[in-house]
């Protein structure tokens, strides 16, 4: 398309001079890379070096600035994208079809990082479910090259009001639990001294089985944390809350409000004071949907990395999980979820900071597929197949301050997959994996496949 050629011809004439000092380790040519830099560049083949990309430019630019021994790949036609970023997750509870605290661990947790990397998500960020060290370990460690899955970031313990805190059995006595602004205070202090990458508070009254965390209370969290460089995301459910944390400076909204459609004057806070907010609609949708959704048919591409990657066992139970529905419970989540949808699009088109966050780890809604159904979400709401890539690449990495990835441009990690067809035209296309590069070098998926406990 003309426009995409001029901002691709721009962007290799800025790249290649600089490219032509650097090192090249590898070169990927003749296919279509969708570098998601800002300006829709889109190119035929991508330079790397030192973990890094180099540039992006035509096939015969590409093949100029490699050197003798350089390896070349030939893309056949294949499509590259930047790695996925996941902004909430919650690692470490599903093993095989239990859901149960007991299952809190490092290989639990590795297990899930290691499906999400294999599903084509380089980052995660855990959100606030976390017990003991075993997150801040496993951080540790991937930061000091020894350990591999997904990049791990955490959140440790998040705040709430008594008994506010996450709901599901397996998650009781997690959350700091805070009556005071005192307490609010010492929880960020712990949190910081922890070196958290985020802090996540609840402030809902949790379907009426807790009082709400009061205005002062979370706004003396985002005041603490602000005053140490931290950010703070918000779990929510009501417009009221919304409204009033955004006032308060909160950084990240990890759900759309819930009780209603979000208002202009909300969305336009939201924008104005820079909030970056998870649409989280893949959850919610599961309870939408009776009889066997298309991505648990052999025509979809979703159903290949879920058998290579979950037991039979836990399939059936997915598989069942929409086969029983009550349909009347179905319809009752349509109308809840269609709020979801029309939120969505209004924050869309007043251009919000809209990033892939899709409760990732909560039961059955696994690590990878999570994933990969949120961006479906996001498109069948209204967003472009090109915005969901931006929202879960580039601008993930720029609410996660990672300002080293999350795009193909020049200077950016080499954090890239290689699909069979193009998201552009199908979001679902993201699915059909072929190859993954972390840092430049190849990801052995057949290795990482059998490191998955299914």
């Amino acid at each position: 398309m003309p426009a995409r050629a001029l901002c691709a011809a721009l962007a290799v004439a800025a790249a290649t001079a600089a490219a032509a000092q650097a090192r090249v380790d590898l070169a990927l040519v003749d296919g279509t890379i969708i570098t998601v830099d800002g300006a829709s560049t889109v190119a035929q083949a991508i330079a790397v070096g030192g973990g890094d990309v180099v540039a992006v430019g035509s096939s015969a630019e590409i093949r100029a600035l490699a050197g003798p021994g350089t390896p070349i790949v030939d893309l056949a036609g294949k499509v590259v994208m930047p790695a996925l970023i996941s902004t909430h997750v919650h690692p470490g509870f599903q093993k095989g079809v239990t859901y149960v605290a007991e299952n809190f661990g490092r290989d639990t947790v590795m297990n899930d990082l290691n499906r999400a990397l294999y599903f084509g998500v380089s980052v995660v960020q855990s959100q606030g479910i976390e017990r003991g060290d075993v997150l801040y370990r496993i951080r540790a460690e991937q930061s000091a090259g020894t350990l591999g899955g997904a990049k791990l970031l955490v959140a440790g313990r998040g705040i709430g009001a008594p008994n506010a805190g996450p709901g599901a059995a397996a998650y009781a006595g997690i959350a700091y639990e805070i009556v005071t602004e005192a307490d609010a205070r010492r929880a960020v202090e712990e949190l910081a001294a922890s070196r958290v990458d985020v802090v996540k508070i609840w402030v809902d009254d949790r379907n009426g089985r807790a009082p709400q965390l009061r205005p002062a209370l979370y706004g003396a969290v985002i005041d603490a944390a602000h005053e140490r460089h931290l950010r703070v995301n918000a779990h929510v459910f009501y417009h009221a809350d919304a409204e009033g944390l955004v006032a308060a400076g909160v950084d990240g909204l990890v759900h759309l409000v819930r009780d209603v459609e979000m208002s202009d004057a909300l969305i336009a806070q939201i924008v104005a004071r820079n909030v970056y907010v998870n649409a989280n609609m893949s959850s919610p949708r599961r309870a939408t949907q009776v009889g066997i959704p298309a991505w648990l048919t052999p025509a979809d591409p979703l159903l290949k990395l879920l058998a290579e990657t979950l037991s039979p066992e836990l399939l059936a139970k997915l598989d069942a999980t929409f086969r029983q529905r009550n349909p009347q419970a179905a319809a009752d989540a349509r109308e809840r979820y269609a709020i979801l949808e029309r939120s969505l699009r209004k924050l869309d088109a007043a251009g919000a900071k809209v990033v892939l966050g899709a409760d990732t780890g909560v039961e059955e809604h696994l690590f990878g597929l999570a994933e990969h159904l949120e961006l479906q979400a996001m498109v069948d709401a209204g967003m472009s197949p090109a915005e969901a890539l931006t929202a879960a690449t580039r601008r993930a990495a720029e609410y996660l301050h990672l300002d080293d990835r999350g795009s193909l441009a020049p200077g950016k990690r080499a954090d890239l997959l290689v699909l069979d067809a193009s998201p552009l035209d199908d979001i679902a296309n993201a699915r059909r994996i072929a190859r993954m590069f972390i840092g430049g070098v190849e990801v052995d998926r057949a290795a990482l496949r059998a490191q998955i406990e299914n």
